[in-house]
């Protein structure tokens, strides 16, 4: 599985031709911190959701939680499912708050 450091996804996002971003976390987590343009779809509503992220089928998508695990369990699914350009973010949110932007809130440490 592809994984993206924050740092590296951070000069991605800057760059000319950015990835989406699915945070596959809950609402009231998404709510608490997220990333700039992230489409939410919680992990456990993704098989029934998937549609939505059909016109991402075959661009760059980087998917993301809180540490990374549930995103590789999206991951794994949305390859399954056709999906072809797919990257974890390592170590999640928590990681991005902690090594590119340390004023966002962290949670559930």
């Amino acid at each position: 599985m592809n994984q993206v450091s924050p740092l590296e996804l951070e000069a991605r996002l800057n760059s000319a031709h950015p990835p989406h971003l699915l945070d596959v976390r809950e609402e009231d987590e998404h709510e608490l911190v997220s990333l700039p343009g992230s489409k939410l779809i919680p992990l456990g509503e993704l098989p029934g959701r998937t549609d939505e992220l059909d016109p991402w089928k075959h661009e760059p998508v980087v998917v993301y939680c809180h540490h990374g695990v549930r995103s590789q369990h999206a991951i794994a699914f949305l390859m399954s499912a056709g999906f072809q350009t797919l990257e974890n973010l390592q170590g999640g949110i928590d990681a991005w708050s902690t090594t590119v932007d340390p004023t966002l809130p962290r949670y559930g440490r």
